[in-house]
């Protein structure tokens, strides 16, 4: 496979990294990925190298004040700077793969980002695939924002326990300087909230093909269960996977994961 890295001019002027993997010839299709929250797209080495040797192509960026980069770690001022960038970041890949179909894959955060993007932008994309996100019920509140630390405007740093069931994810995570593990500023919880919101209450509009994928040993299941109950596409499949963590990509069942991602794309070419 061929390896490539770059970066774009996103919103505020920013510097946003990205990088690809492309398989030998002319692609089958993209695929287009928004990682999670305090990480960055060096973390799905093993998305990429079950589908593009197939024949898939991969890219990834780091979100702003993720990885490589620009921006204050894990801060925004709002939501929208994430979707500009994402959408910067679309427009530069459908211009590298002309015609070609490009599926969205988000992770947890990523999740939030992606079907806060397909709000707005649902018919450019062949199809959603989500891992570790989800929503609340329409019409009930959000989840109130975590509460700061006494005498701080944060909240202790992510809990690497919940990430996977192998001790070896979270250590690795711990050793990879790429990812953040200082406290998160509430502020950027807040940010968020909107988009939140208006992805719950507006997730019937959502028509495109989608595949909700999640473990059932996080509450990862159960909100995935719920926004697959609501969202108004009439191509949607859930995939719950018994015991598994939030990070399905790296849970030693990750290979099941990944056919099963590659299966659902494939019957859509």
């Amino acid at each position: 496979m061929k390896h490539h890295e770059s970066t774009f001019t996103g919103a505020k002027k920013f510097n946003i990294y990205w990088q690809s993997w492309l398989p030998k010839g002319a692609p089958k299709a993209v695929l287009l990925v928004a990682h999670g929250f305090a990480e960055h797209s060096g973390r799905y080495m093993n998305l990429v190298n079950a589908v593009v040797p197939h024949g898939y192509a991969v890219y990834a960026l780091d979100h702003r004040g993720h990885g490589k980069s620009d921006g204050a770690r894990v801060e925004i001022d709002s939501y929208q700077q994430y979707l500009d960038d994402l959408k910067t970041f679309f427009d530069l890949v459908a211009k590298e793969q002309p015609g070609q179909k490009i599926f969205l894959v988000g992770h947890s955060m990523g999740s939030a980002i992606s079907l806060g993007y397909v709000l707005d932008h649902q018919d450019e994309l062949a199809g959603l695939i989500l891992s570790g996100g989800g929503i609340a019920k329409p019409g009930t509140p959000l989840p109130p924002t975590p509460a700061a630390m006494p005498g701080t405007n944060t909240r202790p740093p992510l809990d690497t326990g919940f990430l996977a069931r192998d001790p070896r994810v979270a250590v690795d995570y711990d050793a990879d300087p790429l990812n953040y593990r200082g406290p998160i500023p509430v502020a950027r919880d807040e940010a968020m909230a909107p988009m939140r919101l208006a992805i719950q209450e507006r997730a019937g509009t959502i028509r495109l093909p989608i595949l909700i994928m999640a473990g059932t040993g996080v509450p990862d299941g159960e909100r995935s269960t719920t926004l697959h109950q609501h969202v108004g596409s009439a191509d949607k499949s859930l995939r719950l996977y018994d015991g598994l963590k939030h990070e399905i990509f790296n849970e030693p069942e990750y290979p099941q994961v990944m056919a099963d991602l590659e299966a659902w794309v494939a019957a859509r070419l």
